[in-house]
């Protein structure tokens, strides 16, 4: 794909109300499923503090709103309650979204002081067994900790489990752990194929019995436990027939910031070959946001192909996922072939297909989240093959 001239700015584009900083790739952990680039261990040296501050005047001056502090993992940043209170400071509205390695009371105090509002936890499982395998690390018990100390310093308890097909059938022992741990709000997001876990999609993607069964379980403690626990269960894609609204349109509401300084529409827009996405070490947010061609390619209607150009449906979905549109068919502009209407949904069904009839048999090894292995992934591309 080539960007030739710069598209011009689609018409009524608004500020970035959501703003994530993704602080450094560094973690502790090795998920299986992570959606961190699989060649992150390429990606340059992260920001210094003064540079995301920089970035939050700039953010918030434009409008911004909404700031996710994420990575990898976010506590490795020892800048991390500097960065904290100047957002705060500045009137966003903070979320730290994080696996708890790294969280000590004195820490959650600091954070608490400079103004933090929100913590995001994730466990991988509700048995410490296979959390530990799904992350390659032993951090169960440690997560467990973490909860008691969100709850100590009053803030929303608020858990993230990805699901997939090695732990779909645990729901109902997760919510109940949820329930234990006293959670306000939990997500159930399943797992949105690019990443890592794109490399090892054969290894997670589940069967249509599992995901029923995921949802009527779902169902049941949503009607038990009523207003006292938010459960949210975000439905694979590749279950859908048709795409959902990729961040409400690419360009329109949400900016990322790589620990780089690369400013992405969506957390993994940096395969998109023929792109060259702008940094914030050399631009400021307001001309990335408005003026760069990286951002504007795929804002409005021009970049779209039939059968999206003339769709109905085309101003509600967008036309989907540009990376999913990449990663299945090798053209990022290509209709989500997780609409029905795409002629390549194909690529899709048969990937379903291979997932009613057991997933992984005859497939690599599952890939962990690695440095070493990162090194040798060719970004975004990698193993599934339904064609």
């Amino acid at each position: 794909m080539s960007v030739g001239s710069p598209p011009k700015m689609a018409p009524g584009v608004g500020p970035p109300l959501w703003l994530l900083l993704e602080l450094t790739y560094r973690c502790p952990l090795h998920c299986v499923f992570c959606y961190n680039p699989t060649d992150f261990a390429a990606v340059g040296a992260e920001l210094p503090a003064s540079e995301w501050i920089r970035v939050l005047r700039e953010a918030r001056a434009l409008g911004a709103v909404q700031l996710g502090l994420s990575g990898g993992e976010p506590l490795a940043r020892d800048d991390l309650e500097p960065i904290v209170a100047e957002a705060h400071a500045l009137g966003f509205y903070v979320n730290l979204i994080t696996s708890g390695v790294g969280m000590t009371e004195e820490r959650i105090g600091a954070l608490k002081h400079a103004g933090l509002d929100h913590i995001q936890l994730s466990f991988q499982d509700s048995t410490r067994e296979l959390n530990d395998f799904l992350s390659s690390t032993r951090t169960f018990e440690l997560k467990a900790k973490v909860a008691e100390l969100i709850r100590r310093y009053d803030y929303p308890m608020v858990l993230n489990v990805v699901l997939h097909r090695l732990n779909i059938d645990h729901v109902g022992e997760i919510l109940a752990m949820a329930e234990r741990m006293g959670a306000q709000y939990v997500e159930l997001a399943n797992t949105q194929y690019y990443g890592w876990a794109w490399l090892n999609r054969a290894h997670l993607l589940p069967s249509r019995a599992q995901l029923a069964r995921a949802e009527e379980v779902t169902r049941a403690f949503r009607e038990r436990l009523g207003a006292k626990m938010q459960i949210y269960f975000v439905v694979p894609d590749y279950f859908e027939t048709r795409p959902k609204a990729c961040m409400n349109g690419l360009g329109t509401v949400f900016l990322a910031i790589a620990p780089d300084g690369m400013a992405l529409p969506c957390h993994a827009a940096r395969m998109l070959p023929g792109l060259e996405f702008p940094n914030v070490r050399e631009h400021d947010v307001r001309s990335i946001w408005y003026d760069s061609a990286a951002f504007n390619h795929f804002r409005g209607e021009a970049w779209m192909k039939e059968p999206c150009r003339s769709c109905p449906e085309r101003q509600r979905d967008f036309g989907g996922c540009r990376c999913q549109a990449y990663l299945l068919t090798g053209d990022a502009a290509n209709a989500d072939p997780v609409c029905d209407l795409s002629p390549h949904h194909h690529l899709v069904t048969a990937a379903v297909a291979e997932a009613e009839r057991g997933g992984a048999a005859g497939a690599s090894a599952l890939l962990f989240r690695d440095h070493r292995i990162s090194i040798a992934v060719e970004p975004g591309r990698g193993a599934p093959s339904a064609r």
